[in-house]
């Protein structure tokens, strides 16, 4: 158990009185609402949304004996519940919450019952390739290790597998800075190993500044020790802060050769090398299936963070040289017409856009745009960001883009108002030696349900499309 107490007793949940707000489309909800159920807790899930959009959550919620009040919150549904399990896109400031009595999160559950030795990976950009690739190099020593969190895989779905093994093994844990502000004072969040991959600007529409966003992200390391590793960005200037103010060791990831005397990982000869203490090795090889200086770095991470649980660089780098990458993070979906197209739907920033067009070195037929979520796009304005065509997609944050593309002088199509079109114009444009890629920089919400869904629909029609190939 991490932490001074627990915040639950496994025991204690038959009969409990549980609300849980927000039952939404990636998991969380349906995981809370399900573990509870399943323990004989009675169980209300209520939620804005309407029935229709909330089908697939509720599907796998069938026979647990649960109340919904869709479409509406009801306060007495708040006043009257032994514990209220939020969603964490629900603000914490919302009116509703200040009725319950006690308010969690899945995470703060899970943290609370499982003995797993824990590894935490935050960041505005890289998180979810780093926490994967942590996951499938600790799988080769550890089977039963699982990955959970912002990934759209609550950790409540394999809590009750875990509770039961023995030994415990490890979990990694991605976290947003939603779901750590939701744990700010909370001892069971202590990971062995936390890494934090790098801070830009996001989220800017629901913190009033990047000190507040950038506060949430310090929860990770809040409550980690001399026995504990902080993993930092040496490149990043937040780095310097976070490593100031951890009580864990520090080790620093970076592109170029880390000074004696820190300890870390960098990049050399295409190859990421480590030290730690005095021990030394290779992390990541020099080939890849991860596209781009930026995912190398990702997967420096992850290998730094398995090299200070334990693992030897001989288990961490063929595993890193065959981890695939994952879905909407440059995923390369097949071709069209012979020409490469990668989907990188997770890119909700203009610097993950930026990073995106610099992993290739060949004409980039670029489709990007979309909502704002009250963010600078003048990375945009570097001219290293200089797709051979860019293709506009509808969206609030269009002014903005097409303003720094003005002052660029690059060209662009659009903006289309369907993700088809857009796909067909970068079809007809795109160079037979380049690719296409799909990387949005905005968020999704005004034609899509989520970013996830945007993925899903490119890689739809570009299946549909003539000439595909897997």
């Amino acid at each position: 158990m991490r932490g001074e107490t627990a915040l639950f007793d496994i025991h204690d949940l038959p009969g409990l009185k549980v609300t849980v707000m927000g039952l939404g489309l990636h998991g969380g909800g349906a995981a809370s609402a399900g573990f509870f159920a399943r323990h004989g807790a009675r169980v209300t899930v209520t939620d804005t949304k309407a029935e229709a959009l909330l089908a697939s959550s509720m599907e796998k919620l069938a026979g647990l004996g649960i109340r919904y009040v869709l479409g509406r919150h009801e306060k007495e549904d708040f006043l009257s519940a032994d514990l209220v399990i939020k969603n964490p896109a629900v603000p914490a400031d919302n009116p509703f919450l200040s009725l319950a009595g006690r308010v969690e999160t899945d995470i703060s559950v899970f943290l609370s019952l499982c003995a797993s030795p824990l590894l935490a990976v935050t960041g505005t950009k890289g998180k979810s390739t780093a926490a994967s690739a942590m996951h499938h190099v600790l799988a080769r020593v550890f089977p039963g290790a699982r990955l959970g969190g912002n990934i759209t895989i609550s950790p409540l779905e394999f809590l009750d597998e875990l509770m039961t093994a023995d030994p415990a093994p490890p979990v990694v844990l991605e976290l947003s800075s939603w779901q750590l502000g939701d744990l700010r004072g909370n001892s069971v969040l202590k990971p062995k190993v936390s890494v934090i991959t790098n801070i830009l600007p996001d989220h800017q529409n629901r913190y009033r500044g990047m000190e507040d966003y950038v506060d949430d992200k310090k929860v990770i390391y809040g409550f980690q020790d001399g026995s504990d590793t902080t993993i930092c960005n040496y490149d990043d200037p937040w780095g310097r802060i976070f490593a100031a103010g951890t009580g864990g060791r520090v080790a620093w990831f970076s592109r170029s050769a880390l000074p004696l005397p820190l300890d870390g990982a960098w990049v050399e000869a295409g190859r990421g090398l480590s030290r730690l203490g005095t021990e030394t090795g290779v992390l990541v090889p020099e080939q890849v299936l991860v596209p781009g200086v930026h995912g190398k770095l990702n997967l420096l991470a992850a290998g730094l963070a398995c090299f200070s649980y334990g693992l030897s660089p001989e288990v961490i780098s063929p595993a890193l040289a065959q981890f695939p990458g994952i879905e909407h993070r440059l995923e390369r979906v097949g071709t069209v017409g012979g020409v490469p197209a990668y989907n990188d739907s997770a890119a909700t920033i203009p610097e993950a856009t930026a990073a995106a067009v610099g992993s290739f070195s060949g004409p980039v037929t670029l489709i990007m745009g979309g909502t704002d979520k009250k963010l600078d796009f003048s990375p945009l304005l570097d001219v290293s960001f200089a797709p051979e065509h860019i293709i506009l997609l509808e969206g609030s944050a269009g002014e903005k883009i097409k303003d720094v593309l003005g002052r660029r002088g690059l060209a662009f199509r659009g903006p289309f108002s369907r993700l088809e079109d857009a796909l067909n114009e970068a079809v007809s444009l795109c160079s037979k030696n380049g690719v296409i890629v799909f990387s949005p920089g905005c968020a999704s919400f005004e034609m899509f349900q989520n970013e996830f869904d945007r993925g899903k629909q490119f890689k739809k029609h570009l299946s549909a499309a003539a000439g595909f190939l897997p």
